[in-house]
């Protein structure tokens, strides 16, 4: 009788030994399959995380098994970064605790509000709609000493560590701590130098950005404008006349060529026939045209004209006279070309 109760114990405790190893493999044992990101929306419930853990372990029941042991009920948003071998227990904690990885939101000199909203809600859960109210607010604007326009400065074209879930407000709010810090004493004292305040020197930025794609003639044509500014000269920048017929015909107008009829448009925005900058910028600058107005090149160089022998550069020119040379040179090239509009 002894031995039959002995046996029992030891058979008791073997099952009790391989229940308990069992339930110690699903909870601790390695369970997720591959590396991966696993995205989880605000609205999203247990049974819709359920699904989603499907493709990173072998048995989703057993992650439901687990967070019920562990009373995980309500998902937390955000991108997570999954580890293959991870075990369940360690999943369940770090989905618990919310602690999400950040994304990189890149945007490059989006022309409008519109389109800046349009490409960061391709990065993060938000939508489009909801970034450009946050975008516009009137309270936040007033605050900020912004308006619907001039908001746009404070986008600096660059690589963003940002919380996928993060609310419109949020990312707009990173993005002004962002722009105050940029405008650091040092950059501000040289936009001083340069007789311009920062905002003035964030206009400009946006003409230099739109009158040429090479970075390393940015120093150039932002000395040229500053040198017109410097003597009271109208700036004459084409980029400016595009943008105010932008205003009157919507986006989508297309100007091959700036033709004399268009220096006649009646807009704030037209530097042929208004002195100094428009009253705010015309584009998102990046950060190299910035520096190029902060560090211009120091020259006499007052006009310049797109180049035929250089495509994408431009001529630069002390007198009108020379000017008239290369201008002649660049419409003759236009017209062979047949660009009349």
């Amino acid at each position: 009788m002894k031995n039959k109760i002995i046996i029992g114990v030891i058979a008791l405790l073997v099952i009790l030994g391989i229940v308990g190893f069992t339930y110690y493999q699903k909870i601790f044992a390695p369970a997720v399959t591959k590396n991966g990101a696993l995205f989880i929306t605000s609205n999203s419930s247990m049974q819709d995380l359920t699904l989603q853990i499907k493709e990173f372990v072998n048995d989703p029941n057993d992650f439901s098994w687990v967070a019920d042991i562990k009373k995980f009920t309500k998902p937390k948003s955000g991108k997570y970064a999954l580890k293959e071998h991870m075990s369940l227990n360690d999943l369940v904690n770090l989905l618990r605790s919310g602690n999400q990885t950040p994304v990189k939101v890149i945007f490059n000199n989006q022309d409008s509000l519109e389109k800046l909203a349009g490409r960061i809600a391709q990065q993060i859960e938000t939508d489009s709609i909801s970034l450009l109210n946050a975008f516009r607010d009137n309270d936040f604007l007033k605050k900020n000493n912004f308006t619907e326009k001039s908001v746009l400065s404070i986008f600096i074209p660059n690589k963003y560590d940002v919380y996928w879930n993060s609310s419109p407000e949020k990312f707009r709010n990173k993005m002004l701590n962002y722009y105050n810090k940029f405008w650091n004493e040092d950059r501000i004292a040289k936009a001083k130098k340069q007789g311009l305040t920062k905002e003035e020197a964030i206009v400009l930025a946006s003409i230099v950005q739109k009158e040429t794609a090479q970075v390393s003639e940015r120093p150039t044509v932002a000395g040229l404008y500053l040198n017109r500014l410097h003597d009271k000269w109208t700036l004459d920048a084409d980029p400016t006349i595009i943008y105010a017929l932008k205003q009157v015909h919507g986006q989508d107008f297309i100007v091959k060529r700036v033709l004399k009829k268009y220096l006649e448009i009646k807009s704030p925005y037209n530097t042929y026939k208004n002195g100094g900058l428009p009253p705010t910028l015309i584009a998102m600058p990046d950060i190299s045209a910035i520096e190029a107005v902060l560090n211009p090149e120091k020259h006499n160089y007052y006009f310049m004209c797109a180049s035929v022998d250089k495509i994408g550069f431009h001529e630069f020119a002390r007198t009108s006279a020379q000017h008239g040379r290369n201008a002649a040179k660049y419409h003759s090239w236009l017209d062979k070309q047949g660009i009349k509009l």
